[in-house]
């Protein structure tokens, strides 16, 4: 469960709430305030983890930048605080910057999802390896 301070963007999700799902579209990406964030990806039905955020780290950019759905998943860990920036607010930002400045990052986005889905295939496959031995 979530909790919104609309006065200050901010949102407060409980432990183990889950944040967005993979394959979701993205309309907001979240900074960390305080607590933890899990991001994982579901790969042949098994959760594979990419890593966790905390206070000052920020997730689901990805999707606000480049219209892709959600790549990945996120979960709060623990009681987790969070700053909510959405498309617009980003996007007035993104204006500001010379032109060639997103072309950068959305092709640097490109890269890092497909780095992601070969990660998270990698793993799936090294973790049936070690089942195997």
């Amino acid at each position: 469960m979530a909790v919104m301070d609309n006065s200050r963007r901010r949102v407060v999700f409980a432990a183990e709430s889950v944040i967005f799902k993979e394959g979701e579209p993205g309309d907001t990406a979240y900074v960390v305030e305080s607590g933890r964030v899990s991001i994982f990806k579901t790969v042949a039905g098994k959760t594979v983890s990419i890593g966790e955020v905390e206070a000052g780290g920020i997730f689901g950019e990805m999707a606000l930048i480049d219209d892709h759905p959600r790549m990945a998943s996120a979960k709060a860990v623990e009681e987790t605080a969070c700053v909510v920036i959405g498309k617009g607010r980003l996007f007035e930002q993104m204006d500001k910057a010379p032109k060639g400045v997103r072309v950068i990052v959305n092709a640097l986005l490109g890269n890092i999802r497909a780095m992601g889905a070969e990660l998270a295939e990698a793993s799936v496959i090294l973790s049936r390896d070690k089942d195997k031995e």
